[in-house]
């Protein structure tokens, strides 16, 4: 977005990798300045698929524009810039296609009245030819999944958009409750905070506002219960448990979650004996600086006999419980050994 700011339009991008949510913001700010209207792009804008031909892409950039002044290309999934597969499609296989070496030489050197878009929603290898050509002559967006230890930067951004502000027993909420998500969808926070920020009438955001946000994601709504966990309050932990059941939480959630956050204290706990503390947790057990430091706290609670002990009953409850051979109560009592369990 800076360059495009800064530099304004190139002929040649390439908007790879699997978060959806920053290659559809930069396709769509391309787009906005490649057309004036809407009418314009639906009647200007080519698109070719992943099974497209590279000799008839090169003929469509080459091509003059006959009713538009110019040609945008949108070209999305093709192969071309995925690792090669040994004794498949390696280096001797892409030089050996003449059709695509074609395509390349025609991007190398792109008419000034052509832009291409190329959109693959995968990893792409930095090796190939295509892919270096892409960073020589345009410009490369690589967009990673997003993962709870590198969303402040995304949270930032999103809350001065808004003119908002969070106090800070909303961002340790936050925090931990992206910290719950196996996936983090940008897209949809992206619109939970536009929601949020139409009926929220103060510039700070609070807890409960982002509790009630969050309370239809069943993986967050299981964050309460691992707080109760974490100070070791049994009596809260088992209420929480079972309204989480009540209100229909497939026990398999609160399973994964709960071994997931066991192996997490366990881990934390062998970290801090081996020196490494704070916020330092935070790149070994892949959590936000915020919540690792706050882990680290609880799992000195623990002793480390309670934990494997937790985990052998976790790893029981699995079995007794997707085999049909035990309910509900399995859950309660590894939350119970948890919470009130000693070193023998």
């Amino acid at each position: 977005m800076m360059h495009l700011k800064k530099d304004g339009l190139r002929h040649l991008y390439l908007l790879a990798g699997e978060e959806h949510y920053y290659i559809e913001k930069a396709l769509e700010t391309l787009l906005g300045k490649l057309f004036q209207t809407v009418q314009e792009r639906q009647d200007g804008l080519q698109r070719f698929q992943g099974d497209a031909d590279p000799a008839v892409l090169a003929g469509s950039i080459e091509q003059a524009p006959f009713f538009a002044p110019q040609n945008v290309i949108l070209v999305q999934d093709v192969p071309w810039f995925r690792s090669s597969k040994k004794g498949g499609e390696g280096k001797e296989a892409e030089e050996k296609d003449k059709r695509l070496a074609a395509l390349m030489q025609v991007l190398s050197d792109m008419p000034p009245y052509s832009y291409i878009i190329f959109v693959v929603n995968y990893h792409v290898d930095k090796r190939r030819k295509l892919t270096k050509l892409v960073e020589k002559h345009g410009q490369f967006l690589e967009a990673e999944p997003l993962r709870p230890w590198t969303i402040q930067e995304w949270l930032q951004g999103k809350l001065q958009s808004l003119n908002k502000e969070m106090d800070r027993d909303a961002y340790a909420y936050f925090a931990g409750a992206v910290s719950m998500m196996q996936q983090i969808s940008l897209s949809y926070l992206d619109k939970e905070f536009d929601k949020l920020a139409l009926f929220s009438r103060e510039q700070r955001i609070t807890k409960a506002e982002l509790m009630e946000v969050f309370a239809g994601i069943p993986e967050v709504s299981v964050f309460s219960l691992l707080d109760a966990i974490s100070a070791r309050d049994a009596g809260k932990a088992l209420l929480i448990l079972h309204r989480q059941l009540t209100d229909g939480i497939y026990f398999t959630v609160i399973l994964s979650l709960l071994t997931r956050h066991v192996r997490q204290l366990w881990q934390a706990r062998v970290l801090q004996q081996q020196g490494v503390r704070g916020k330092a947790l935070a790149k070994p057990l892949e959590l936000n600086p915020f919540i690792a430091e706050r882990l680290g706290r609880a799992a000195m609670k623990f002793p480390e006999a309670v934990l494997k002990k937790a985990m052998l009953q976790l790893i029981d409850a699995d079995y007794y419980l997707k085999t049909g051979q035990a309910g509900e109560e399995v859950l309660e009592e590894a939350v119970i050994g948890l919470c009130c369990g000693q070193a023998d």
